[in-house]
C-alpha cells in the first residue's frame, strides 16, 4: 500500500464532530489526501476538506482530528487544506452515510437545490418532505427550522408522533 493510500485510509476513519455516526468521508467533507514535498524537501500529507457551510464551527475540530489521526498513523508532517470551490453539497453524502443517518434516527437530506448564479434571499418557509426515519411515514411536520446544529431542522412524525432531526439540503 502506498503512503497516499495509507494516509487516505487513516483520514477516512475520522468522524464528524457534530454527527459522529458519519466519517468525514461519508459526509463528503474529506475531498482527498495527497503527499506533497515541503520546502525543505521532506514529504507532508495534505488532507483537503470542504466545510458544509462557510463559518461551520466544527471546521477547527475536523482539522485537529485529521491531524491527530494522521499523526497517530505515523505521519509526522500533516497539513489540512480547506477547499471552498466548489462549495459542499448535501448530495456528497455517501449512500453509506445516508443509511447511517437513518439508523441513528436522523432524516437524511433529499436532493440539494440546483442553483446557477447568486443565491436569492427568500424569507418564506422552506418546503421539505422528509420521511420519518423511525417508522417511514411521509406525513411529517416542521417543528423548528433550527436543530441542535445549523445544518439540521426539527420535525415531528404525524404517524408515530416521534420528533426527529432532518439534515438540511444544501
Amino acid at each position: 500500500m502506498s503512503v497516499r493510500e495509507r494516509a487516505l485510509e487513516a483520514a477516512g476513519r475520522v468522524r464528524d464532530p457534530e454527527m459522529p455516526m458519519l466519517t468525514l468521508a461519508d459526509l463528503g467533507v474529506l475531498r482527498g489526501v495527497d503527499v506533497e514535498r515541503d520546502a525543505d524537501g521532506g514529504e507532508a500529507v495534505v488532507a483537503s476538506i470542504t466545510p458544509t457551510y462557510t463559518g461551520c464551527p466544527a471546521l477547527a475540530t475536523m482539522r485537529d482530528d485529521l491531524v491527530h489521526r494522521l499523526n497517530d498513523a505515523g505521519f509526522e508532517r500533516v497539513r489540512v487544506r480547506v477547499v471552498l470551490d466548489p462549495p459542499w453539497s448535501s448530495d456528497w453524502i455517501s449512500e453509506h452515510g445516508r443509511a447511517a443517518l437513518r439508523a441513528a434516527g436522523l432524516s437524511p437530506p433529499g436532493p440539494a437545490p440546483r442553483r446557477t448564479g447568486p443565491v436569492a434571499l427568500t424569507l418564506g418557509r422552506v418546503r421539505r418532505a422528509p420521511a420519518c426515519p423511525r417508522c417511514g411515514a411521509a406525513a411529517t411536520g416542521l417543528t423548528s427550522e433550527f436543530g441542535a446544529t445549523a445544518c439540521k431542522a426539527l420535525y415531528r412524525c404525524n404517524a408515530c408522533l416521534e420528533p426527529f432531526e432532518h439534515v438540511k439540503e444544501i
